[in-house]
């Protein structure tokens, strides 16, 4: 009670100074970053704030058990507002209403379109005019600018990628186990040979076997989506865009070349399962032993966890240079709000890992702030001594994502939605052995070069 005490007193000073500050902000009445007629509650008021969130069952309890512990230590009442499917029609619905939630999860590429547009609120002044509030505290790659000094603000939650496999497996053919130091991370053609001593037809002959028969797999090395390719691309030197934000940069060298040696994980080598191929995998691929190593993000340990197998996680094979690639769309604040200071305050609220403990220590994100890496008492909170995080943890993922992450196009590239409609069927031909990288990639420039408009933040 003693702390539900001091922290409303807290709140209602921070409530304080926010409401001075957009004030001060607000005589350029429609900007996104000026809110105009913003007072302080009256004597008495009651604040409430509407809060739009998704997620499955464990996200849902996680999350309505934060904001009213929330609303407990401030007095300010969240109404939560748990949307587990058609989460961006129905918030484009009630935006188009006037009735949009206080603040809540946006996908990126909206998220960036629609502060523009000025349906978001910047939190700029905000965060430059909270003394409690650090910017350095948090992670560098989380913040999501869409001009210059303008930010909607930071990831929900950071999802870095690794190698997860299933150790046995590993094991039980002899293979070294994947690295967990970005220093000795596999390079290309080591983690093409280990993937072919795991891959097995149905006679048990391996991918580096010449009898082996590419047309009866029982048991691939790797399985990869497509997805995550864009850590291959940095790795080998290459990006979405061109540095000066001006040119398409799938098309230069480095690109084409590392897509083509995905591709060629499936058509050339036969350790990766095809499009087609895939869908006759079972869901639970590595613990049924159908797959032995796999890419994805940090949330799949939350039910790899539930699962009953031998997990191990290691770095990405590299090309060039070691990295993971960071993903994790943004949490805003509506311009629409009546209360953006207290909004700003619930905003914090949920960016604190204390917060949201269970999510983390889960499997299912990863925490925002920086010290959450470092300190080694926050770290056994989360990243160690659970079923979610196995051995190796804190170097592959976590020192990783905090050492060489590199954020997903959504973070920054303009109009990416319209330019991934033209490049995303151009990729399919990709996957699925119709076209070469080259091929499918400069085959599209002409008409995805007229669409790109650069860099947001820049």
């Amino acid at each position: 009670m003693k702390k539900a005490k001091r922290l409303t007193a807290l709140a209602l000073s921070a409530v304080f100074t926010m409401t001075v500050i957009l004030t001060a902000c607000s005589s350029d009445e429609g900007s996104p970053e000026n809110q105009s007629g913003v007072k302080p509650p009256k004597d008495g008021e009651q604040v409430t704030l509407k809060f739009s969130f998704w997620g499955d069952t464990i996200e849902k309890k996680t999350v309505t058990e934060a904001l009213k512990r929330f609303e407990q230590e401030t007095g300010i009442i969240v109404e939560p507002m748990h949307v587990p499917s058609d989460y961006l029609t129905k918030l484009t619905t009630m935006v188009a209403g006037n009735v949009a939630p206080d603040l809540g999860y946006l996908s990126s590429g909206a998220a960036l379109t629609w502060a523009e547009d000025g349906k978001l609120l910047n939190l700029t002044p905000l965060i430059e005019g909270d003394p409690d509030f650090k910017k350095e505290d948090y992670l560098d790659q989380i913040w999501y600018d869409y001009a210059p000094g303008k930010t909607i603000g930071m990831s929900t939650a950071v999802e870095g990628y690794g190698l997860m496999y299933n150790k046995d497996m590993l094991l039980d053919a002899g293979v070294e186990l994947p690295p967990t130091e970005a220093g000795k991370a596999w390079d290309w053609d080591t983690f093409i040979e280990y993937s072919k001593k795991l891959t097995l037809d149905d006679t048990g002959k391996n991918a580096l076997d010449p009898a082996f028969n590419p047309n009866k797999i029982k048991q691939y090395g790797f399985q990869y989506d497509p997805y995550n390719m864009m850590a291959a691309v940095v790795s080998n030197g290459g990006n979405f865009l061109t540095e000066d934000g001006k040119g398409f940069g799938l098309v230069e060298p480095e690109a084409i070349e590392a897509i083509q040696k995905l591709a060629d994980l499936m058509y050339v080598h036969h350790v990766s399962p095809t499009p087609l191929q895939t869908k006759s995998l079972p869901d639970m691929a590595l613990q049924t032993k159908k797959v032995a190593m796999t890419v994805s993000g940090n949330w799949a340990l939350q039910a790899f966890a539930e699962q009953d197998f031998n997990l191990g996680v290691g770095v990405l094979p590299k090309l060039k240079d070691s990295n993971t690639l960071l993903d994790g769309a943004p949490t805003v604040i509506f311009s629409s709000t009546k209360h953006p200071a207290e909004a700003w305050l619930l905003y914090k609220y949920m960016a604190d890992p204390e917060s949201v403990l269970p999510l983390i220590a889960g499997g299912l994100w990863m925490p925002l702030k920086k010290a959450w890496y470092t300190d080694p008492e926050l770290i056994s909170k989360w990243a160690s001594g659970n079923k979610a995080h196995p051995e190796g943890y804190t170097e592959s993922f976590m020192k990783q994502t905090l050492e060489n992450g590199i954020r997903t196009p959504g973070f920054e590239v303009k109009n990416l939605a319209k330019i991934n409609a033209l490049v995303t069927p151009a990729l399919d031909l990709v996957w699925t052995g119709k076209e070469t990288a080259e091929q499918a990639l400069k085959g599209v420039e002409p008409k995805v070069e007229p669409l790109i408009q650069g860099y947001y933040g820049r």
